[in-house]
């Protein structure tokens, strides 16, 4: 008698493992809201803008039907939301806690069971309720008659199984990255794939509108066949009485699903049982990094100039907060100039972003250290010491900025074929390089805040107008400083004959940047030395 229950209790326990999870999955929901009002608010107002966008998306859906592009518009939909779903894990782990299985590796949990429950799980959320809206619609949309309907319920269920385990099996695979120092890099670096991703959409929102909505065709008819965007081809095929073929697209959702849960369930278990060894053989990484650190000091000046240089780069490199600002920065300086220079309506002027967007990066140069600032301040005896801390910081800059600047402005002179206009944009972005550097320095002194590190917002509450001032304002001095270069770069272009003078710009803008520089260096640093307390209890704020 205890035999039998012995075998049949890991039936039982393997039973109730999808309600548990279910109920677990509820209750992490509902304790993250008890911890405060304000995540309740923010969920509240989540809750509510994306439930009005998903109705508003299923009305614009119901709208489509009969229209000759229903099919294109749903099942192209289909295909974004299914690419939506495989890299939300990657840059928002952190906003579900059950995308981490290692919690789960002490239980005596069976790999298939546990893949099963958790795709239940899965299921609760607000991101699983909105694309079900857009499913519903795109069914909506495109069926005709009683056979497309039944096939359209079997296609809502594909495709958004599809979806939600095409998102676990992303997430799985990745939970060691994700747990890492270099997946909360990811995370941060979030904001970039939308500001690039922005730049796309507008881009191709802007083909659209000139050249229809026919230029979708051929890439739906290609679609059509990929699942889960298949599961809802199925509906178009059987509506025109192509059942065969609505089968086939259904019957390749239903092997991506049962692939996708097989990788799933393989990568779960050997996540579970594989030993996290990311940790093992410390000592000798270290020294390799101790061997890399000298190599890349020895390519700089010697001194502290060079220690300085050294810092402020590896912070570049290593700090997720400031390499999310400086690659959106590097992605936005060359996407706005470059994307409107393909659009035919951009201007060679644009190339100057590029300068604008990493100049700012000089603002905020304490706020950067946050309470390690102490450490530099303790080096900082005098004027001189200050200095060379600020010319060391700029200098560091530079070596990415330089560079990067001409490339950009090469680059659009190429696309829009004005070779005859590159001198001027390079002295304009060099004179506005070495505007922000004098202002980014004085700001830095003036108006210090701190970065906090454990969110991902960029400043410590309480300090918001403290960064308004330091770069907009910054930004706006930097703007005036430019003038004289601005005002030659207009003259020479409506004076006549002025045309042939305009190379002259290249070594004026380039000269006066570098005095303009170095300048505001030298007026920021005794303010610097002198303000070193306040500086480091404003920076140590967050």
């Amino acid at each position: 008698m205890s035999a039998a229950t012995a075998t049949k209790a890991p039936a039982t326990s393997t039973a109730s493992i999808t309600p548990v999870v279910v109920r677990l999955k509820v209750s992490l929901l509902r304790n993250g809201l008890r911890q405060s009002a304000g995540r309740r608010a923010v969920y509240v107002a989540s809750l509510v803008i994306v439930l009005l966008f998903a109705a508003l998306q299923l009305i614009g859906l119901i709208a489509l039907r009969g229209n000759t592009y229903a099919m294109t518009v749903t099942v192209l939909l289909t295909a974004v939301l299914a690419l939506g779903w495989a890299v939300m894990p990657l840059f928002f782990s952190g906003g579900d806690e059950t995308l981490d299985p290692t919690r789960l590796v002490m239980l005596p949990l069976r790999p298939q069971p546990l893949v099963r429950a958790l795709l239940v799980a899965s299921l609760v959320g607000i991101g699983p309720l909105f694309t079900l809206c857009l499913l519903v619609g795109s069914v909506v949309a495109m069926a005709h008659g009683a056979a497309a309907y039944v096939t359209g319920v079997v296609a809502v269920v594909l495709a958004l199984l599809v979806c939600v385990a095409l998102a676990r099996t992303v997430a799985t695979a990745n939970t060691r990255l994700l747990t890492s120092r270099k997946g909360r890099d990811l995370a941060v670096l979030s904001g970039l794939v939308i500001a690039v991703g922005a730049q796309v959409v507008n881009f191709g929102a802007q083909k659209l509108n000139s050249s229809g909505m026919s230029t979708l065709d051929p890439a739906a008819d290609v679609v059509r066949w990929v699942p889960p965007a298949s599961a809802l081809g199925a509906v178009d095929s059987v509506s025109e009485g192509s059942y065969a073929v609505g089968l086939a697209q259904l019957a390749l959702s239903g092997v991506a699903l049962a692939v996708l849960l097989a990788f799933w369930q393989r990568s779960l278990t050997r996540l579970m049982t594989t030993p996290d060894g990311s940790t093992l053989q410390a000592a000798e990484p270290s020294r390799d990094k101790a061997g890399r650190s000298s190599g890349l000091g020895r390519l700089l000046p010697a001194g502290r100039t060079g220690t300085v240089m050294e810092r402020s780069l590896r912070y570049v490199w290593r700090d997720p907060k400031t390499k999310a600002a400086w690659v959106t920065s590097l992605a936005i300086g060359l996407i706005v100039p470059v994307f409107n220079a393909l659009q035919g309506t951009g201007s060679i002027y644009f190339a100057c972003f590029a300068a604008g967007m990493l100049g700012i990066q000089m603002y905020n140069q304490f706020g950067q250290d946050t309470s390690a600032f102490w450490m530099v301040a303790m080096t900082i005896s005098s004027t001189r010491d200050a200095y060379v801390e600020l010319r060391a910081r700029a200098l560091a800059l530079l070596v990415i900025t330089l560079p990067y600047a001409a490339l950009v402005c090469v680059l659009t002179t190429a696309l829009l074929g004005d070779w005859a206009a590159l001198p001027e944009v390079f002295g304009l972005s060099f004179s506005l390089l070495g505007a922000m550097l004098a202002t980014g320095a004085w700001s830095s002194a003036r108006f210090p805040y701190s970065i906090p590190q454990e969110s991902y917002k960029n400043v410590a509450p309480g300090q918001a107008s403290l960064a308004g001032f330091s770069i907009f304002g910054g930004m706006i001095a930097a703007a005036l400083l430019c003038a004289p270069v601005i005002t030659l770069t207009i003259w020479l272009n409506v004076s006549s004959g002025g045309d042939s003078w305009t190379w002259l710009l290249l070594p004026i803008g380039t000269a006066y940047g570098a005095a303009i520089a170095l300048a505001g260096l030298h007026l920021a640093a005794p303010r610097t030395a002198r303000q070193l307390p306040e500086i480091l209890a404003a920076v140590s704020k967050g």
